[in-house]
Order: C-alpha cells, then structure tokens, then sequence
C-alpha cells in the first residue's frame, strides 16, 4: 500500500450540522477497501472506498457530525491507519487508530 497517499478531506456542511468528509486512500488496485471507526460501530462493510478510475486511489464520502473519531482502512483483511493524518491514539487492542477530529463552524 502506498502510504504516502492517505487522505482525509473535510468539504461541504449541511442543513443538521453534519459535515461531508471525504477519506481516501492508495493501494493496490482490483483491491477490497472500507473504512471502520466509531462512526460507524468498526463495521468495515458499512462503508467501502471505491475506485472509480482504476487506478488504485479509492474514496469514500462519510457525514459526520462535530466532534472526534477514530477510523482504520481495511486493505483486504488487513488493518491500516491513514499514514497522512498525524492525529492517531492506541487502542484496546494494543495498535494504532487515526483519529479525525470535525471542528463545528
């Protein structure tokens, strides 16, 4: 996985305070790509990241409201945080997880 391509992009608020958030990541293409957090109860199949292009670089959008949360990229059946977000904490489990924080505005 091409670590250096990890991203997270906050962009557009709506009508409940929710924030789109736009997470993306490189990998191999023809992969199997989700993201899991406390958004979404570390259920990996509530959002899986596409690759509309092809060419390894998937995305996903997510509505969040303001506050913090913890996320990990599942790449196939392996766990990984996102390289290009400084902000991670360690977890239960003894490993890593990013950490998103959505500022309120």
């Amino acid at each position: 996985m091409n670590k250096s391509k990890n991203a997270v992009k906050k962009n557009h608020n709506s009508a409940n305070g929710k924030k789109r958030i736009i997470l993306t990541v490189n990998t191999t293409p023809g992969s199997d790509v989700y993201v899991a957090g406390t958004f979404n109860d570390w259920n990996p199949e509530k959002k899986q990241l596409l690759d509309k292009d092809g060419n390894g670089n998937y995305s996903g959008a997510i509505m969040l409201s303001p506050g913090d949360y913890e996320y990990k990229f599942k790449v196939n059946d392996d766990w990984f945080i996102d390289a290009n977000n400084p902000k991670f904490t360690t977890n239960g489990l003894g490993t890593l997880n990013s950490v998103l924080t959505v500022q309120q505005e």
